[in-house]
């Protein structure tokens, strides 16, 4: 099952209204490969941004989406798929999100978690700075 059947499927089982906005924001977070902010979707869209943050606040109680800080007010969503895990690069100046991977970073977390015996469900890495791009405007 895809992963826009699963996310429909799990609204649905929720008791959350289904609709042509909750649709285009499911279809769009199947598609994207890194997140995406709501101001993003709304320009891509041709649904209600009322209902799109609707839509994204449901995906995300139901652990379909995960919500990324990128600084400032914004936040990024992105669609959360089993086996799958990235972390992201924000650049401070424009904005600009990259994701990233790196398998000795996620060494290190289990070990934490070990260490600590604490038992880590999830995590997100957020590395700040300035992009290439806006280096060289510098």
């Amino acid at each position: 099952m895809s992963w826009a059947e699963q996310a429909s499927k799990r609204l649905d089982e929720a008791g959350y209204r289904s609709g042509g906005a909750r649709r285009q924001v499911v279809e769009l977070l199947a598609t994207e490969g890194c997140a995406l902010t709501a101001l993003e979707m709304d320009r891509r869209l041709s649904a209600g941004r009322a209902s799109i943050y609707r839509t994204l606040e449901q995906l995300e109680q139901l652990h379909l989406v995960q919500r990324i800080d990128i600084g400032g007010e914004a936040a990024g969503y992105e669609r959360l798929d089993p086996g799958e895990h990235h972390h992201h690069l924000v650049c401070e100046q424009c904005g600009v999100l990259a994701p990233f991977e790196d398998r000795a970073l996620e060494r290190a977390i289990e070990a934490i978690s070990r260490d600590a015996d604490f038992d880590v469900a999830t995590h997100d890495v957020v590395l700040r700075g300035r992009c290439p791009r806006c280096r060289e405007s510098s």
